[in-house]
Parts: C-alpha cells; sequence; structure tokens
C-alpha cells in the first residue's frame, strides 16, 4: 500500500498589504487578502498610479495624420 503524497500549499504575498494568503478555493480574492485590498488595487490602476511599461501611445500627439 501506498502513502498518499500531501498536498502542498501555495502562499503569496498581498500584493497591498504583504499579507500571507493562501493560494486556493478558501482565498476567495486572491491574490488579495480581502476586498478591501482588491479595491484599494483597482482604485490604484483606475487613478492611473499604475501602468503596465510600453511603447507610448502616440495616437494624439502633435503631428500624427494617416497619410
Amino acid at each position: 500500500m501506498t502513502q498518499a503524497t500531501p498536498k502542498k500549499v501555495t502562499v503569496v504575498k498581498c500584493p497591498t498589504c504583504k499579507t500571507d494568503v493562501v493560494w486556493g478555493e478558501i482565498s476567495t480574492y486572491r491574490p488579495f487578502c480581502s476586498k478591501q485590498c482588491q479595491m484599494i488595487d483597482f482604485g490604484e490602476w483606475a487613478d492611473e498610479e499604475k501602468a503596465i511599461p510600453g511603447a507610448p501611445d502616440m495616437s494624439d500627439s502633435d503631428g500624427w495624420s494617416e497619410g
């Protein structure tokens, strides 16, 4: 008879408050620890305090034309 291997639990840090969060169905707001931390992060993105780096959008710059 073989023994079952125990399941490894993955724990991540909440991006907002750095609290440990179990990555699984018990953590409804993962990777956040709570709805409050999720909404704080969402607000930062909405206020453009956070952004993913990339090429600048040149469509609204002066001198742009379609040809």
